[in-house]
């Protein structure tokens, strides 16, 4: 346990000077591919500081955060675009923050068209929450008479309680205190219509706001020109989709660091088969909308939440899951 303390501290300190790093790059290299380059070597070193932990709890977040979330962050520094091309420029602590951790500050204005805007939890819903991770935990005590999918599945249901509940309570915290709020990664996932509106508006929203200007824009820009602007959502909804298999699989890598076996690929084929059958998805109801435009719901929202639901659900217990068990996540050891 010290000796991972020990490495997580020197994990963030290497990041936090990575980060400073990028500041003064920022300072210096105008916007473009020269800037690019010269952040090439801390996004490079970012994707592959977590490897220096173990834990799940240590290991995944600092992964999640540092190897996609700070990374793509400053991948689209280096063009001036996401949270840390702010407008008057980010003084170096608020730089860092930014950089480091999904969180926002109050004071600055500046909005996105495409912002999408998430609510905390209120507090009968919060309430609710609690009351259901209160019968989670007892349950884990009968673990061994469970079947590892219906493990799984209450893994997944204690994991996501969990977080709305912390959360929430931090960012009421932090709004009061320290004038700062955290990004809210769910926006009630339960209520989506659809496979486009889990993933592109309820579904890990912090991920969704990163991988839209870096990846989707400008692969749909470049498609433009080749297939025209109407049909070019639908090569970069697959583009992005892979993106974010691949960014799982190393989350996975981080997870487990196993030698390149063909047991130690199995999470990754899982893992990219899942997020290519949603891409396949998402990509087929843009090509609905385009084509019959429809003007309203076929199925009443009842309905259509429930069978979204039952297909997330299902395609993850069959594909996402086993990734997760194989990766290692039940098995290591937790700080």
């Amino acid at each position: 346990m010290i000796e991972e303390i020990n490495n997580f501290i020197m994990v963030w300190t290497v990041a936090t000077t990575l980060f400073w790093y990028s500041y003064r790059i920022g300072k210096v290299i105008p916007k473009g591919r020269k800037r690019l380059v010269s952040l090439f070597p801390p996004i490079l070193i970012l994707l592959l500081l977590p490897v220096r932990l173990t834990s799940v709890h240590l290991g995944s977040i600092s992964s999640f955060f540092l190897a996609w979330l700070s990374a793509f962050k400053l991948l689209l520094f280096a063009f001036a675009k996401g949270p840390l091309a702010s407008n008057p420029p980010l003084s170096l602590p608020h730089f860092v923050l930014l950089a480091s951790l999904p969180i926002k500050f109050q004071h600055n204005n500046h909005t996105n068209k495409n912002q999408i805007k998430v609510a905390p939890l209120n507090w009968r819903e919060l309430v609710v929450m609690s009351i259901l991770l209160y019968f989670f935990i007892p349950s884990y005590e009968k673990r061994e008479s469970f079947h590892p999918l219906i493990l799984m599945s209450l893994y997944g249901l204690h994991l996501y309680t969990g977080l709305e509940i912390f959360l929430t309570v931090i960012t009421k915290i932090a709004r009061k205190v320290v004038q700062v709020e955290l990004e809210q990664p769910f926006n009630k996932p339960y209520l989506s219509t659809s496979v486009q509106d889990f993933w592109g508006r309820r579904w890990n929203i912090m991920v969704t706001r990163i991988l839209h200007p870096s990846i989707y824009e400008p692969v749909m820009k470049a498609a433009s020109h080749v297939i025209g602007r109407k049909w070019a959502p639908i090569p970069a909804v697959m583009v992005t989709f892979t993106v974010s298999g691949l960014m799982h699989d190393l989350i996975f890598y981080h997870m487990k660091r196993e030698k390149a076996t063909w047991e130690a690929w199995e999470p990754c084929w899982d893992s990219m088969c899942f997020f290519f059958i949603h891409g396949v998805c998402v990509a087929l109801e843009i090509a609905y909308k385009k084509i019959f435009k429809p003007k309203h719901q076929l199925l009443p929202r009842v309905v259509s939440c429930t069978l979204t639901m039952a297909f997330v659900v299902s395609t993850a217990l069959y594909f996402f899951v086993p990734a997760l068990v194989r990766s290692g996540v039940t098995f290591k050891q937790n700080i």
